[in-house]
């Protein structure tokens, strides 16, 4: 009998195997995925030695799909399956220029019906598995000549993606594109008409949306099953572009909220944990954590102030630093002219890499902020940099707006190794897939995979 129950067990256990396999067959590991804006953690990392570090329009590329409208949200991946957004239309849209500039704002709203349009790909093949349009209609507001109506990135928690876009809502499917719910609040105006970009973020149930704008700002949390809003908490800012992040630490689990007049951290309930002013006038980079860090950044080109700062776990209530200050109880330490623009930086091994939109590269020591090596210039062309950096293999990546890639060593000593061009304007940041970087250009998604499509 004993071994009649050992036999039936292990028939048990097979069978459960069995399924396991053919599950992770069906939907892929989340181990391999990228679940939101700059991956898992938005660290931006995604170690893999079967990664490529050289490509080009035919040398590594597994596949080219062409993206119908235009998006600079960037590509997510679960398991077996790419999303991402993007708003088409028949009207005669401005095309975009690159570079920083002045005068790119746009006072008319496009004439028109445009179509916000969410989807999924098949990961190995490049294959459309279904396209869900979110909505159709006249757009609620006008754009900065450079951003786009599909401009947030999309989550996924495995069960569920999430798209926002904007003013038109947040739409929510299931992984087979089913729709499941969606919701909106009233249409707001933001700086100059330059659109939106805060993307949201997923964890344990509940989806984030921070959405500060010129009319009433605020930021809601909301039951990802159902979409059923949990809390708002209005905010005393005006635009910012910012994605929030889930800082998990020693003390606590907070939602942490960049913005122009203040940097704040709620809990989980929407209740405010601790403030800090300083930033410069327009917060758009992602924070992060490592090393039992929270790094913020905002450095806005036109201020003389653009600060970089590293917060330590535990704070509560006002911690701002007075001026001359470079660290503080929670402040572990601050540099006030360090952070980029558009870009987020990147903390890889020992260091910190910062990505400035005109082309330069600089690095610190992560744990105190000391320059390891001052900024070098990358290139000398005037379109500059965008797209956040990322990290592979000992490799720091950097997509220029001009779809160059520039492979840098990582380490205390700057040392460009490769240029990798895809020939197509890039503003979008790149997801990375096990062995499969995905990089969104102005009309394409490139799947590079070694030894696709010509030699290493």
């Amino acid at each position: 009998m004993h071994s009649l129950f050992r036999s039936a067990g292990q028939v048990r256990l097979i069978g459960l195997v069995v399924i396991a396999i053919l599950f992770s067959v069906i939907v892929g590991k989340a181990d391999d995925s990228w679940p939101q804006f700059r991956g898992a953690g938005s660290l931006g990392v995604a170690d893999h030695p079967g990664l490529p570090e050289r490509w080009g329009t035919n040398q590594n590329v597994a596949w080219k799909a062409g993206i119908e409208g235009r998006g600079w949200s960037s590509p997510i991946v679960w398991g077996n399956r790419a999303f991402l957004t993007t708003v088409s239309t028949d009207a005669q849209v401005e095309a975009p220029k690159k570079g920083l500039y002045f005068g790119g704002d746009r006072k008319d709203i496009p004439e028109g019906t445009f179509h916000w349009v969410v989807l999924c790909l098949d990961l190995a093949t490049g294959k459309e598995l279904w396209r869900r349009e979110a909505h159709a209609g006249i757009p609620a507001n006008q754009l900065h000549v450079k951003n786009s109506y599909a401009s947030e990135t999309p989550v996924t928690d495995g069960e569920r993606v999430y798209a926002y876009f904007g003013n038109v809502g947040l739409f929510c499917y299931d992984m087979e594109g089913k729709p499941l719910w969606s919701t909106n609040w009233p249409t707001v105006k933001m700086r100059y008409g330059w659109g939106s970009a805060a993307s949201p973020v997923v964890h344990k149930g509940k989806i984030f949306v921070v959405n500060d704008n010129e009319d009433k700002s605020f930021v809601t949390a909301l039951d990802a099953k159902t979409g059923r809003m949990l809390w708002r908490t209005e905010r005393d800012e005006k635009s910012n572009w910012a994605t929030p992040y889930v800082w998990e630490n020693e003390s606590r689990t907070e939602l942490i909220t960049p913005g122009t007049g203040r940097v704040r951290s709620y809990d989980l309930d929407g209740r405010l944990l601790w403030e800090f002013g300083g930033m410069s006038t327009i917060a758009i980079p992602t924070p992060f954590s490592k090393f039992g860090l929270l790094y913020v950044a905002s450095g806005y080109v036109g201020d003389k102030v653009r600060p970089f700062f590293a917060i330590k776990p535990g704070a509560s209530g006002d911690i701002s630093l007075k001026q001359g200050e470079t660290n503080g109880a929670f402040m572990a330490w601050s540099m006030p002219t360090a952070a980029p623009y558009n870009p987020s930086p990147l903390v890889y091994g020992d260091y910190i890499y910062v990505l400035f939109d005109f082309g330069f590269l600089s690095c610190h020591d992560a744990r105190t902020g000391a320059v390891v090596y001052e900024k070098q210039r990358v290139r000398t062309a005037p379109t500059g940099f965008t797209a956040s950096p990322w990290a592979a293999n000992g490799k720091i990546y950097a997509l220029s707006e001009d779809g160059d890639t520039f492979v840098f060593q990582a380490g205390p000593e700057y040392k460009l190794l490769h240029t990798n061009s895809l020939e197509e304007m890039c503003m979008s940041t790149p997801a990375i897939a096990g062995d499969r970087i995905l990089i969104r250009t102005f009309g394409n998604l490139y799947c590079i995979k070694a030894g696709a499509g010509g030699s290493l």
